[in-house]
């Protein structure tokens, strides 16, 4: 079965790609590859890439009905969109970016698949959509579930709240299948340590960390050490990103099944703090780490854990590596091969 993944070229979505192959799915990437990297489509992975946006219906319309060349005459029978930019900040500083790529192109996409629909020649194409926990703004209970309000505090967590409408309402109008998935903190790699997380720039607190551990930086900041937490830091819910996208096998399968809409978070349930991920990185990699503490950044809410019981239950899906020291040993194997790898192209 031939599928597209959007945005399949990054973080989330490739690691999604090699499951989907391992689940014997014939995937293709579409990707403009901004953030994405060329070289893990082509080269670790495999599988075709489209080059392009999510926004251009014309390609998108060649892609789906499996007239590309990529596609080899098969057409696309599903969908998992990752494509999105995701920079909280940057989000708020530029926000017509971010609702004319996050939000504006998804409309496109969802457009092209229920187009059958409209035009009485079929049914709508499935689609997996990528969310994200910041659809919940700061929420007044922890753990978070699924009816949790969701309240966005930033253009980035309200681009993909309003692509989540789009889903309920195609649902509704067109009988779009779907399932959407909310998730945490994604952190960790492929334990082979031929796929990890590459971003640039890098925000997420594990890469930062072991980049500092690596010598890539020269330390890492703390930002506020007097939450009303144990050790007065931040807690988060990091999954590990072979979770999350074994997670969208199962959930595509669900949707081929099945049909319908249905929405789920992915966390681990278990939260751990700024201060807990720095002892456990010094741990894992034996070696030291200067650490600054720097003010509360505005919006940061003390606690932040995922409820996944719903995803659990529905979807009979149980993370591998639910603990945070395997996920930064995965994370750390890679970075050091990835370094590696740099070194030697500088050479």
């Amino acid at each position: 079965m031939t599928l597209l993944v959007t945005g399949g070229a990054g973080y989330i979505g490739s690691h999604t790609v090699r499951a989907l192959q391992k689940a014997g799915f014939k995937p293709i990437v579409l990707d403009n590859l901004v953030y994405g990297h060329l070289r893990i489509v082509e080269e670790v992975l495999g599988v075709p890439l489209v080059v392009g946006q999510v926004g251009d219906r014309a390609l998108l319309d060649q892609v789906l009905s499996g007239e590309h060349p990529a596609c080899g005459g098969e057409p696309v029978q599903a969908v998992l969109h990752f494509a999105a930019y995701a920079y909280v900040g940057e989000s708020v500083q530029d926000p017509a970016k971010y609702y004319r790529n996050n939000l504006a192109d998804s409309l496109t996409l969802l457009e092209a698949l229920v187009e059958p629909v409209r035009s009485g020649t079929g049914t709508a194409i499935p689609i997996v959509f990528s969310s994200t926990c910041a659809t919940y703004g700061i929420p007044d209970t922890v753990p978070i579930t699924e009816d949790t309000p969701q309240n966005p505090i930033n253009p980035y967590g309200r681009s993909k709240w309003m692509v989540e409408q789009l889903l309920s309402d195609f649902g509704a109008a067109y009988g779009l299948p779907s399932v959407i998935f909310r998730y945490f903190n994604a952190a960790g790699a492929d334990p082979s340590g031929d796929l990890g997380e590459d971003h640039t720039p890098e925000t997420h607190l594990i890469p930062l960390v072991l980049e500092a551990m690596a010598g890539l930086r020269l330390g890492v900041q703390i930002y506020g050490d007097d939450y009303p937490t144990p050790d007065g830091t931040c807690i988060r819910d990091y999954i590990h990103v072979c979770d999350l996208a074994d997670a969208h096998v199962l959930g595509l399968e669900l949707l081929l099944a099945s049909g319908g809409q249905s929405v789920y978070n992915l966390g681990n349930g278990t939260g751990y703090s700024v201060q807990q991920v720095l002892d456990v990185a010094r741990k894992v990699t034996e070696r030291g780490l200067l650490a600054h503490v720097a003010p509360r950044r505005e919006g940061d809410p003390p606690v932040l854990v995922a409820s996944a019981e719903k995803a659990r239950r529905e979807l009979g899906w149980m993370p591998a590596y639910p603990d945070l020291e395997t996920i930064l040993s995965h994370a750390w194997v890679w970075h050091q091969r990835s370094d590696a790898e740099l070194l030697s192209n500088d050479e």
